[in-house]
């Protein structure tokens, strides 16, 4: 798998504040060649610190996703700590 994989992305559809719909909250993990080493070697825990270094590859994680979306006032704090994967962490981040 650790050869084949491309990428991989993750996505959710969130009620927009505005109640005109909803948005698109991205995860996004592309193959780099730690992706692939992590995931040889079945260290798939850390590959969230992977995604997290790897913005400059356009990789995102959904918490970064979700407070770009909170901070451009589209989704509501509920929302982002309901869908979070680490919503202790993210409502600290956010102040």
């Amino acid at each position: 798998m650790a050869n084949t994989l491309q990428g991989v992305v993750a996505q959710q559809l969130i009620p927009r504040i505005d109640g005109a719909g909803r948005v698109l909250a991205v995860e996004i993990m592309l193959a780099t060649p730690a992706i692939r080493n992590l995931i040889r070697e079945g260290k798939t825990f850390q590959l969230i610190n992977q995604i997290q270094t790897g913005v400059k590859y356009g990789m995102q994680t959904l918490d970064m996703s979700l407070k770009e979306l909170y901070k451009a006032n589209v989704i509501s704090l509920e929302e982002v700590l309901n869908r979070s994967l680490d919503p202790e962490a993210i409502q600290r981040n956010l102040g």
